[in-house]
């Protein structure tokens, strides 16, 4: 198969339950670039500590981007909110209905590729602002109230940082961050107190709860979670095995001006528990704690 280019984003621990250690999930990634021909586009994320290493080998064109240093294109945030920010990208501004500095990242690994494609600047950062997000990632929610609930699919310590640290750059005064999230049962067991640890350093609030347990007890995979926590982390964190009721007390306990992140769900509408897939959408819930119709 002949691919036209290809993007490196970023390199987190997942899939270590596929591959065994990290490295081998790094080099399966870097397999791919090594492969491109001298003819394709190989574009990295120079902000991330692999994305040199995924290109070293790659016969293909290189062309790197960034928020932080120098790079082929540069982006980086001038105005932000919860419904989206007005970003600098190569000296052109553009507005997008985005948050975070991971979405503006992703954004300029797309406007990136869109300019290899052979599209003009201009119109690729047109296409940029017309973009809606994807259901389930930062999708925002808001309440009568003036309470926010956040719903994303963050599963991995370092998607948690991500989204937290956008949550925390928007909010304002002494409005606080409650975070709601499990762990995957028959996965990586080494990120569940990694997870809890990002949670409770950047929220005010934590509600540990359960995912999608699989073949697991929820109440062994919420205590792993637990472990990776000081004391003064759990005394700021709650454990509670219903998900619906961790929601409904995360609500319960925001103020308005708070955000709530309920993480590791996002777009998928069930729970799996034991092999059976039962309707739980996240969404729903929280429209529902809300007052609002689900």
């Amino acid at each position: 198969m002949h691919f036209t280019g290809g993007i490196f984003t970023n390199l987190t621990r997942d899939h270590l339950d596929y591959h065994g250690t990290f490295e081998n999930y790094r080099d399966a990634k870097k397999a791919f670039f090594d492969n491109l021909e001298s003819d394709a586009f190989a574009i990295t994320n120079a902000d991330d500590r692999n994305g040199l290493f995924m290109v070293q080998n790659t016969k293909a064109k290189v062309q790197t981007y960034s928020t932080r240093t120098a790079a082929d294109h540069k982006g980086r945030i001038l105005e932000e909110s919860i419904e989206g920010m007005l970003l600098d990208i190569d000296n052109r501004e553009v507005s997008v209905r985005f948050v975070g500095r991971f979405n503006v990242s992703n954004l300029l690994a797309v406007y990136a590729a869109a300019l290899q494609l052979g599209v003009a600047p201009d119109t690729a950062l047109c296409s940029l602002s017309a973009l809606k997000p994807v259901n389930g990632r930062f999708e925002a929610i808001r309440s009568p109230k003036g309470v926010s609930a956040v719903i994303d699919y963050a599963h991995t310590p370092d998607a948690l940082e991500n989204v937290l640290t956008a949550i925390n750059e928007i909010v304002r005064g002494k409005a606080q961050v409650i975070t709601v999230c499990g762990a995957g049962g028959n996965r990586d067991k080494g990120k569940r107190p990694l997870m809890a640890q990002e949670a409770a350093k950047r929220s005010d609030r934590v509600i540990i709860t359960s995912d999608n347990p699989r073949f697991e007890n929820p109440q062994d995979i919420i205590n792993d979670m637990l472990a990776g926590l000081d004391e003064e982390q759990k005394a700021k964190t709650l454990s509670i095995c219903d998900r619906r009721e961790a929601i409904r007390t995360a609500v319960m306990l925001a103020q308005p001006g708070d955000v709530i992140l309920v993480a590791g769900k996002g777009h998928e509408p069930y729970q799996d528990v034991q092999g059976v897939k039962h309707h739980f959408d996240d969404h729903e819930e929280v429209r529902r704690a809300f007052g609002l119709e689900a």
